[in-house]
């Protein structure tokens, strides 16, 4: 996996196109990764990996991978104790990490406001609607 600069979602936010998107960083919109996010946003303490897997619903190997992808970049942080009979693992949003996923957090409310957002009128004779002359549904 390449390497990327870390402000790089928060960097692309900024709309170019009005359903560009390019703020959806595709690190952050996996599925799996989306849940160990938000569950972090939520915890600025961080969580342990159980914990995390639980809240989650990933196996350990899934956990894992995922938190891979996401401590490349610098999004999260992993940090372990061996205190006691157990070793922990303690994985935490890094402050970059916080921002990159609030930049992101702001661009899927902006794909929420366009989608709610009411159609302009149609002009009169505007073809390819349901429901206007020549245009048949296949």
């Amino acid at each position: 996996m390449s390497k990327r600069k870390p402000e790089r979602a928060a960097q692309s936010a900024a709309p170019t196109e009005r359903h560009d998107y390019a703020g959806l960083d595709r690190i952050m919109h996996e599925r799996a990764r989306l849940s160990i996010l938000t569950v972090l946003a939520a915890r600025p303490d961080g969580l342990l990996f159980p914990e995390l897997r639980q809240l989650c619903n990933l196996t350990d190997g899934n956990l894992n991978r995922h938190i891979a992808v996401l401590q490349e970049p610098g999004i999260v942080e992993i940090w372990k104790n061996s205190d006691g009979p157990r070793p922990k693992t303690l994985i935490q949003l890094t402050a970059t990490g916080r921002r990159q996923f609030m930049a992101y957090l702001e661009e899927l409310e902006r794909v929420i406001r366009d989608a709610r957002t009411e159609p302009a009128p149609r002009r009169r004779g505007a073809s390819g609607a349901q429901g206007d002359p020549g245009w048949v549904a296949s």
